[in-house]
């Protein structure tokens, strides 16, 4: 993965793509019809069990980045309205903590919980 680098006057500002992740994850948790966190299926985080990779993949390109979040809905909640609030609360987290730009949240629905 890219690093984000941000080259001023004063020095240098590099932001890992681990920490745009976790911005992502700590954020799609945080809205309300969000159970939890799902891996991509397939994805090599999930075959060596590592949970700081679950639930979001970070992309870098032209000094954008472009989020894929998987998540796992509780069922009681509108599908459409959960996901437009993920994609609107995880774009403006990256854009506001870090100062970049955000060419797309992608959210997919891995899952629903049905005991809530």
């Amino acid at each position: 993965m890219d690093m984000y680098s941000d080259e001023q006057n004063v020095g240098n500002t590099t932001i890992s793509p681990q920490v745009l992740q976790k911005i992502a994850r700590l954020t799609a948790l945080s809205v309300q019809g969000v159970s939890r966190l799902a891996s991509a299926a397939g994805s090599l985080g999930q075959l060596l069990h590592k949970d700081e990779d679950k639930g979001a993949s970070i992309h870098i390109q032209e000094e954008a980045v472009y989020v894929d979040v998987y998540v796992v809905l509780m069922s009681n909640f509108n599908v459409r309205d959960v996901c437009r609030e993920i994609q609107s609360r995880v774009s403006r987290a990256i854009s506001e903590m870090v100062g970049m730009d955000v060419g797309g949240v992608n959210v997919h629905v891995m899952d629903f919980d049905f005991n809530v």
